[in-house]
């Protein structure tokens, strides 16, 4: 047995060769091409740290980031009719929705919560747009009801974060019968007398955009979002005519009186406590940080009182 070929050149090969770089530890900015370290870009929100440009983000890292010490309550949410059409593209319905239920880990496109940030009662709910692009199907018109009710229940504001390419296709008239539906589930707010405060994140387009999504009290928007019922190239091919540079973008929508402010997705969580606070009538956040709250409790928060909310 030869002790060099068999052992000594081995050993020497693993302590030189060179070693592969995982690729989950790097993130490439989709608007600038920097290469990003994977925990800088989580500790950031999926914000770009070189050119500040708003990558995706899932629902339950954003109200990780929300509520207070990351703890929330999911709400329940009844299932609709699995396929009421019989649809099928290129694949069957119930087969898309479970491609994207493994993919995703979610059951729909929307996800509601109950918690607190900064100390104030809270209903949240957030589009998934890696969710068939965050389409609006029955699931959606179902969660938004059940978050309006359960904030209507405990006297808490709304809080949504749209993110949707329109109605999804699959489930047709259905689908679209979700705006007025949505509508109706945002009339029990103000006649509650209910905060309804929206973020608009990108993409939010199609019949979102026709419904709920412009109907808040206060709309905030995330930088460079797109915001819009028929897309800028939809447009163009229709008017024939080149459109405004930065057309359909939320500071163009600022510049124009659609929204009330653009904010950065790291500035958001204290942009929306002081809205929150000021709208309900109570004291002034306090900076400096909390004691993250008992899970237990979180969903058992004193009820804070009614107030009017502003009308647009």
């Amino acid at each position: 047995m030869n002790w060099i070929t068999n052992y000594v050149r081995p050993r020497i090969n693993s302590i030189f060769s060179r070693r592969e770089t995982p690729d989950n530890l790097w993130t490439k900015c989709t608007e600038c091409g920097t290469m990003l370290f994977h925990r800088e870009v989580s500790d950031n929100l999926n914000v770009c740290t070189s050119c500040n440009h708003h990558m995706a983000i899932t629902p339950r890292d954003r109200f990780e980031a929300l509520f207070d010490g990351g703890v929330f309550t999911e709400v329940d949410v009844p299932m609709p009719i699995a396929d009421p059409l019989q649809f099928r593209d290129q694949k069957k319905y119930p087969d898309r929705m479970k491609a994207a239920q493994k993919a995703t880990g979610e059951d729909d496109a929307m996800l509601v919560a109950r918690g607190e940030i900064g100390r104030t009662p809270i209903i949240a709910a957030a589009q998934d747009f890696s969710f068939m692009g965050g389409s609006m199907g029955m699931y959606v018109g179902n969660a938004i009801i059940a978050a309006a009710e359960e904030a209507v229940k405990l006297k808490r504001p709304l809080i949504l974060f749209s993110a949707a390419g329109g109605a999804r296709m699959q489930e047709g008239i259905l689908s679209l019968m979700q705006m007025p539906r949505t509508t109706v589930a945002i009339q029990m707010l103000k006649e509650a007398k209910l905060p309804y405060i929206v973020v608009l994140t990108h993409p939010t387009t199609g019949g979102v955009t026709a419904s709920y999504a412009m109907l808040g009290d206060v709309h905030i928007a995330e930088p460079n979002a797109l915001i819009c019922f028929a897309g800028p190239r939809v447009i163009e091919q229709t008017i024939r005519e080149q459109l405004p540079e930065g057309f359909q973008r939320a500071e163009y929508l600022l510049d124009h009186g659609m929204l009330d402010r653009v904010t950065s997705r790291t500035k958001m969580r204290e942009e929306l406590i002081a809205i929150c606070r000021m709208l309900l009538g109570m004291t002034p956040p306090v900076a400096g940080d909390l004691p993250a709250p008992d899970p237990e409790d979180a969903s058992a928060a004193p009820d804070t009182p009614a107030v009017d909310a502003p009308t647009t």
